[in-house]
């Protein structure tokens, strides 16, 4: 003999399920806003490297601004030359890169590298 559900449960089933489809969706989308953060940091520690590397090269070469070099290397990688300090012979680079998510309080990545020849022992 089949039971009947009371009038007061009809639905409860879909609004379950609702209510998981909602939390894995929120779930979803902050996984995807901290991947976003995380890659944004990968890009502009690369970028600050690649910067400084480019940097120091052209220093070594005699060129007169290595950080004209520098910001357009970090340009290439999608990041924005913040600073560039030369040391002697070493240069130290500051790069930004925005973060490309849905949600805007999410921080700009700031990253500094720093290249040169190696320093004696």
């Amino acid at each position: 003999m089949p039971t009947r559900c009371r009038d007061s449960q009809r639905g409860a089933g879909t609004v379950f399920i609702l209510a998981i489809v909602l939390v894995i969706m929120v779930a979803t989308q902050a996984v995807a806003v901290l991947a976003a953060g995380q890659s944004a940091r990968h890009r502009a520690a690369a970028a600050a490297d690649l910067a400084a590397l480019a940097a120091a090269n052209q220093l070594a070469l005699g060129a007169a601004d290595p950080c004209a070099d520098a910001g357009r290397i970090a340009h290439a990688n999608g990041a924005a030359l913040r600073d560039c300090v030369i040391d002697g012979l070493e240069v130290e680079v500051q790069v930004r890169v925005e973060t490309t998510s849905a949600l805007p309080w999410l921080p700009a990545q700031d990253r500094r590298a720093r290249a040169g020849p190696p320093r004696p022992a």
